[in-house]
């Protein structure tokens, strides 16, 4: 993406398919939210929709992250697949994605149906189950759905262990 510049080249992601990788198989995001001047952290379970490049989460209708994001719905995220601390190496293994994206309310029944839809097929083990069971006009309209458009995204991936003297 233009303007990011990243040090390790070598490690650095740029194949679509690897670049968003970790915004499917990642068990949750992790957003940095800032109004104010003051930031603010939030892990959310997700659904990536890979055909018009957003991420979906549903949450509370208020509390301190609905209040940062209608103030300023601009976010900076990552996705990560985390291959652990290797013993005896000093490395860890990881794949992640970093994201800039601008976050707005779905409000209409079609949107919000769609987004938990999305969200159930990435997340679940059963998925049609839980959907025929849970995704419902009543529940539906009840659930308060957020959307993030990604406007940026970078990756970056050690997979393999790095023997440094």
């Amino acid at each position: 993406m233009p303007g990011i510049h990243m040090r390790r080249r070598d490690k650095e992601v740029t194949d679509h398919a690897e670049l968003v990788k970790p915004l499917k198989e990642a068990d949750y995001v992790t957003l940095a939210l800032c109004r104010d001047n003051v930031p603010y952290i939030a892990a959310l379970s997700h659904g990536y929709d890979e055909a018009n490049n957003r991420i979906y989460f549903h949450c509370a209708r208020e509390g301190k992250k609905v209040d940062y994001l209608r103030d300023n719905p601009v976010v900076w995220g990552q996705a990560l697949i985390d291959g652990g601390y290797q013993q005896g190496s000093c490395d860890h293994l990881y794949h992640t994605t970093q994201f800039k994206g601008v976050v707005s309310f779905v409000e209409d029944y079609e949107g919000k149906r769609q987004a938990l839809d999305i969200m159930v097929r990435q997340l679940d083990d059963n998925p049609g189950d839980i959907i025929e069971r849970q995704v419902k006009p009543g529940s539906v309209s009840k659930v308060h759905v957020g959307r993030i458009d990604i406007v940026e995204m970078t990756g970056k991936k050690a997979e393999k262990i790095i023997v440094s003297l």
